[in-house]
């Protein structure tokens, strides 16, 4: 993931405050009013969420047993092999619904 994003969407989660500039200019286009105001946009439950799922997202794996991940391999390395070969159902059906892939 994103760095950026990750981070962005931390600030969203937890809230956050921005000044913004708003500038008035004369018909010749010398600035004549410059406001900064200071808004607040508070903390989003959903963008909260969003980022503990991402980033809890490794832990899945760390809490599977040696047997579990043996398992999940053998399936991405059969997945690989299908998409490979042409076999892969998800791939037949996105090509029947919406033409070539």
């Amino acid at each position: 993931m994103d760095e950026k994003i990750l981070h962005s969407l931390y600030k969203k989660a937890i809230g956050y405050t921005v000044n913004e500039k708003t500038l008035e200019y004369s018909p010749e286009g010398d600035v004549v009013k410059k406001k900064v105001t200071s808004k607040h946009y508070p903390p989003d439950i959903a963008a909260l969420k969003a980022y503990l799922e991402l980033v809890s997202e490794g832990d899945s794996l760390e809490k599977m047993s040696d047997e579990e991940l043996e398992n999940e391999k053998r399936r991405l390395l059969l997945k690989l092999e299908e998409m490979k070969n042409g076999t892969d159902k998800t791939e037949r059906e996105s090509t029947m619904r919406y033409g070539t892939v």
